[in-house]
């Protein structure tokens, strides 16, 4: 690691002081419920922590909590309270026992939800397509920054070789940080995240993991959750992630949250046609989904989405069999057998996932 971890405050604290109070026995009955939200940015995640005297079994049993709106870029001061509504419990993999994870949804006094609670309208839109039995499944790209916010590793005056020997290198002059990718792999799998694998990818410091496949509004819940451990987890390590999809410029690859989809359609014999009906769809709204595949509204994704670096323009929809230059690829295997699904990789690595899939349902289930 270079000598900037170590000046890191998270890297510099002794963990194993903690461990004579994590051993603690707590009273009978008590739980730590950590409440988990997204902030008014749509894309940073925040957390506080409640004692439960019960153990909840499904999220409609736990309280609506609050929180200061006014410090998340989502209230003024003279309103500030924000509504925690829980829609999803995970283990914790940090307090272990019965403490949990509590995923939330956002609202308003008046109870409308929030901007960035997209996760609201993404359900109804869920629950209208559900006959399709749509799955979903998220490759997530992100990268780890040293504490100066350059990518770890890298030299701090330069640059490394160029691309070529990271994506699924093996050995320390290729990789770093394999520490922090396993951890929040195992954590993932015992919180309860559908996580289903990982890898080193094109940039040196950048990696991937993917989350699916899931049925509807889980894929978002999953994801969510899971990119909340992956912070966490590094901030012990004194690491920082960042999901920008295009964090240096110049000849290095972006991130991505390729997203691949199927239907109950596309999955059954002859389902190539289903997704050629599908691509077809989605061909005609190209605007509305570049909108919805980032943050701001495609601005993220016009740093990335050059036609270079296995993207496609963000100007022009293309798609095809095994094209890694494509808006939308078809694999090769589902080429083959004809059936399966297909992967659309416009998404953002900072994308919120609800607005991606909310989209791509109401386009390719809804005909709207």
């Amino acid at each position: 690691m270079s000598h900037t971890l170590e000046e890191s405050p998270n890297a510099r604290i002794n963990k194993h002081v903690l461990d004579r109070y994590t051993s603690l026995p707590l009273p009978d009955g008590k739980i730590i419920a950590t409440y988990i939200w997204i902030d008014g940015t749509g894309e940073n995640l925040r957390c506080k922590d409640r004692t439960l005297d019960f153990i909840p079994k499904k999220p409609e049993e736990l309280p609506v909590w609050n929180y200061d709106g006014s410090s998340t870029y989502q209230a003024d001061g003279s309103n500030s309270d924000v509504y925690l509504t829980p829609v999803a419990i995970y283990k914790d993999p940090f307090r272990r026992g019965n403490h949990i994870l509590v995923l939330c949804e956002t609202y308003r006094y008046d109870g409308t939800p929030m901007e960035s609670n997209k996760r609201k309208h993404c359900k109804e839109v869920c629950d209208k397509a559900s006959a399709d039995q749509p799955w979903f499944g998220i490759e997530q790209e992100y990268t780890l920054l040293d504490s100066d916010g350059r990518p770890l590793g890298w030299p701090k005056n330069g640059f490394p070789g160029p691309q070529g020997p990271y994506y699924c290198g093996v050995g320390a002059d290729r990789v770093y940080a394999r520490d922090i990718v396993d951890a929040h792999y195992r954590a993932c799998l015992y919180a309860g995240v559908k996580i289903c694998g990982t890898n080193a990818e094109v940039m040196p410091s950048q990696w991937e993991y993917q989350v699916g496949p899931c049925e509807g509004i889980s894929i978002g819940d999953d994801l969510w959750m899971s990119r909340f451990l992956l912070h966490r987890i590094a901030e012990e390590f004194g690491v920082i992630v960042t999901l920008d999809p295009k964090p240096i410029p110049g000849d290095w690859n972006g991130a991505g949250a390729h997203t691949n989809i199927s239907t109950k359609q596309t999955r059954a014999d002859g389902g190539i046609e289903e997704i050629e009906k599908a691509i077809a769809k989605m061909s005609t709204k190209h605007e509305r989904h570049i909108k919805a595949y980032d943050p701001r509204g495609g601005k993220d994704n016009e740093r990335r989405l050059t036609g270079k670096h296995e993207t496609s323009s963000i100007t022009e929809f293309k798609h095809g069999v095994a094209h890694r230059g494509a808006s939308i690829r078809i694999p090769r295997g589902v080429a083959d057998v004809g059936k399966g699904y297909f992967e659309d990789r416009r998404p953002s690595s900072n994308c919120d996932p609800y607005s991606v899939i909310d989209a791509i349902l109401t386009t390719i289930s809804l005909n709207e």
